[in-house]
C-alpha cells in the first residue's frame, strides 16, 4: 500500500526526500496555459466562452449567474450543511478579524505628519475549484475574508456543470460569504480573464484560491499583473507520531488528505519502525473495508511510512519539508512545537486532525504547499488590502531637513533632487 523507508539507509532517504519532486506539472502545462492566456488576452469573451465549452460543456452567453439562479440554487442547499457553512464563517471571520493591519500616523518634530493608511482591494476573486469535489469550505475561507477585509466586490469564479449550474452548496456558501457575483468559468481561461479583464468580466487586484496545475499555471504567469495568494501544488500532509500513535487514527489521516488528489503527499515520520509497520496494516484494513480509488492511488505513488532514529530527527526531517498540513502526535508537543517553524499549519493531538482545519476551527485552510510554506503563510486579511504612505510637510518641516536631504541627494549624484528641495526655501 504504502513503502516503509527507513531514512538510516541513503538510498531509502533519498527516496523519502524526492517524494515531492514527483508532483511537478509535466512542461506542456506551462505551453498549453500560455497559449490559453494569450487566446483571452487577444479575444477576451469570445476566448472563455469557447474554452468554457470545449472543458465544461456548457455554452454561456452571460458567464456570470444571474441572482434568481444563484438565489434557487441557495435554497437548496441541504439545511444541516447551511448550518454548518454559518458556523464555519462565524469562525473564519472571528479568527481573521485581528489580522487586519491597522492605519497609523506618526508626527515629526516641526510638525510633520506621517501616515501608513489600510486601504482595501477594490476588487477579489476567489477561484473554486469544481471536478472530483464541490469546495464551499473554501468559499467561505475565501470570500467571507475578502469581504470582512472591506473588499467591495468580491467575485467567486467555479467552474460551470454541463447544465450552466454550480452545486448549490457552493451558491448558499458564497451568499453565507458576503460574495457579490458568481462567475461560472473554471481553469486557466478564468484565472486569465479575472486577472486581465474582458469586456464583461472586470479585471480583479487579487486572485485568491486553490486550483489544478493548469490554475496554478495561470497563476504563476500572470502573477506582474494581478496579486496572487499561492501557487499550490497538490495537498500535503506529514505526521510525526511517537510511540503513543494510535495505528487506526494515522491511517485514516492519511487516507482522508490522499483522497484530495492523485498526487496528493500523504506521510508518517516516526521514530518507532512498530508503529510504521502497524499503520501500514492499518491502512491495507480501512482501504479494504472502506475502498477509496483516489485515496489508494496517491498512497501507492505518493505516501511512505518514514522511520528515523530518533524523534529529534522526525522532527528536523519534517520541518525541512515544510508541509501544508503537520499533524503532531507525541507525549510533550510543547517541546516539539518549536522545532516546526516551516509547516503551514500544525495540529496538535490526536482530537485534532487536518479536517478541523480545512471545514470549521477557524484558521485558513488556503495554505502554502511545496515547500514554500518555509517563507509563505496561510491566506489571511492583510492579503486583500494594500498600504499606502502618505507624507505631510509644512515650511518649517521641510528647513529643518532641507540640509540632509541635499547631502544624501548630492551623495548620489541626484542634484536635481536637492534642487526641488532648495527652490522652496
Amino acid at each position: 500500500m504504502i513503502r516503509l523507508l527507513d531514512l538510516s539507509d541513503s538510498s531509502q532517504r533519498a527516496q523519502a526526500s524526492a517524494l515531492r519532486a514527483a508532483s511537478l506539472p509535466p512542461p506542456e502545462v506551462a505551453q498549453a496555459v500560455a497559449r490559453i492566456v494569450a487566446d483571452v488576452r487577444a479575444r477576451g469573451d469570445e476566448a472563455v466562452r469557447e474554452l468554457t465549452r470545449k472543458f465544461d460543456g456548457p455554452d454561456l452567453e452571460d458567464p456570470f449567474l444571474r441572482e434568481a439562479d444563484w438565489d434557487a440554487l441557495s435554497a437548496r442547499c441541504p439545511t444541516p450543511v447551511r448550518a454548518a457553512l454559518e458556523k464555519a464563517a462565524e469562525r473564519v471571520r472571528a479568527f481573521h478579524r485581528p489580522q487586519i493591519p491597522p492605519s497609523y500616523e506618526q508626527r515629526l518634530p516641526e510638525g510633520g505628519v506621517l501616515r501608513c493608511l489600510t486601504v482595501p482591494l477594490a476588487r477579489a476573486a476567489c477561484y473554486v475549484p469544481g471536478g472530483r469535489a464541490a469546495y464551499p469550505s473554501t468559499v467561505i475561507m475565501t470570500a467571507a475574508v475578502a469581504r470582512l477585509a472591506g473588499v467591495p466586490e468580491v467575485i467567486v469564479a467555479t467552474p460551470p456543470r454541463r447544465d450552466g449550474g454550480i452545486p448549490p452548496e457552493v451558491a448558499a456558501a458564497a451568499r453565507i460569504a458576503g460574495a457579490t457575483r458568481i462567475l461560472r468559468t473554471g481553469g486557466a481561461q478564468a484565472v486569465a480573464a479575472l486577472a486581465l479583464g474582458t469586456r464583461s468580466i472586470p479585471r480583479c487586484d487579487v486572485i485568491v484560491g486553490p486550483g489544478n496545475a493548469y490554475v496554478t499555471e495561470a497563476k504563476r504567469q500572470l502573477s506582474g499583473e494581478v496579486r496572487i495568494d499561492s501557487l499550490a501544488g497538490p495537498t500535503e500532509v506529514v505526521i510525526v507520531a511517537d510511540a503513543r500513535g494510535d495505528p487506526r487514527l494515522i491511517a485514516a489521516d492519511l487516507i482522508a488528505q490522499a483522497e484530495h488528489d492523485p498526487l496528493a503527499l500523504a506521510l508518517l515520520v516516526t521514530p518507532d519502525r512498530a508503529l510504521a509497520q502497524a499503520v501500514v496494516a492499518a491502512l491495507e484494513a480501512e482501504l479494504r473495508d472502506r475502498p477509496n480509488r483516489v485515496a489508494a492511488g496517491s498512497l501507492g505513488a505518493r505516501g511512505a511510512a518514514v522511520v528515523t532514529a530518533s524523534l529529534d530527527d522526525a522532527l528536523a526531517f519534517a520541518d525541512a519539508l515544510a508541509p501544508e498540513h503537520l499533524e503532531l502526535l507525541v507525549a510533550d508537543p510543547a517541546a516539539a512545537l518549536p522545532r516546526l517553524s516551516h509547516a503551514a499549519a500544525v495540529f496538535v493531538g490526536p482530537h485534532a486532525p487536518v479536517p478541523v482545519g480545512d471545514y470549521l476551527a477557524g484558521p485558513n485552510h488556503t495554505l502554502p504547499t511545496s515547500g514554500t510554506a518555509r517563507f509563505a503563510s496561510p491566506l489571511s486579511a492583510a492579503d486583500f488590502v494594500r498600504r499606502q504612505n502618505v507624507i505631510e510637510y509644512g515650511a518649517r518641516q521641510l528647513a529643518a531637513d532641507a540640509q540632509e536631504i541635499r547631502t544624501l541627494a548630492d551623495a548620489e549624484g541626484l542634484h536635481a533632487h536637492g534642487r526641488a528641495v532648495e527652490v522652496r526655501k
